[in-house]
């Protein structure tokens, strides 16, 4: 049974060893990611998680390890808490999923398994894998789901997208939904919109969106981190069962 939800971006900068330079800038960023992955691990060590990567749709399970190389620094990640001989080390494991194992590490949670999707999945789409979600983790063992995903990274000079004014104006409707859980909302965001803006996190909302909406009770929701550093529209965000 799905007990909590958080909704965090996966960008390289919130590990620290990737950003020595830029640390104390992107440090609220980073500090609003752990406070909300901790506070999954506070009722449950067993995560499943939902994000978006190019590569396509696939699932990756607990017994896999990676590291950040790939961004500059050789920071080890696992998806579980393994012994020196156990799992398999995946050195093309995605980002998203070498943040899932880091936030997993720092947060003392026990595993999290990656559930991939792509930024093209449509919302008909999105809404089928989040039943599927709510029914292969309905058992009576709590579940906490993390859903990973950046937004448009087309905020004001400082982007690394061409600017476009309509960013501002998307990212808040997405921020005024994750505050007020408001799955119809998340489900109503216009995919072509978001490919036009670059959202790629678009799938894995409105998977959290059908989640929501499958689960049969009401959620309540809270922000602890809405911005644009570096350009990059970055959301934090808790929900969980209203009652």
């Amino acid at each position: 049974m799905i007990v909590r939800a958080a909704v965090l971006p996966h960008p390289p900068l919130l590990v620290p060893q990737l950003v020595a330079g830029a640390s104390e800038e992107t440090e609220p960023l980073r500090r609003a990611c752990l406070d909300a992955a901790r506070w999954l691990a506070e009722v449950t060590p067993r995560w499943s998680a939902v994000a978006v990567d190019e590569v396509g749709s696939r699932v990756i399970e607990p017994a896999t390890r990676g590291s950040f190389a790939g961004y500059g620094v050789d920071v080890p990640v696992s998806l579980a808490e393994l012994a020196e001989d156990e799992g398999r080390s995946d050195p093309l494991l995605p980002l998203p999923a070498l943040i899932a194992g880091w936030l997993r590490e720092h947060s003392g949670a026990g595993e999290v398994r990656v559930r991939l999707v792509t930024p093209e999945l449509d919302p008909d789409q999105c809404w089928l894998v989040g039943h599927e979600l709510v029914d292969a983790l309905s058992g009576p063992e709590p579940v906490a789901l993390l859903v990973l995903g950046d937004s448009s990274p087309r905020h004001g000079d400082r982007a690394p997208g061409k600017p476009d004014p309509r960013a501002a104006e998307f990212d808040e409707a997405v921020r005024e939904a994750l505050a007020a859980a408001d799955a119809d909302a998340l489900m109503d965001i216009d995919a072509d919109l978001a490919a036009e803006l670059g959202a790629r996190g678009r799938s894995a909302w409105q998977v959290l969106a059908s989640v929501a909406q499958s689960s049969g009770v009401s959620w309540r929701g809270a922000v602890d981190y809405s911005g644009a550093p570096y350009g990059v529209g970055y959301h934090v965000a808790r929900w969980e069962p209203a009652a």
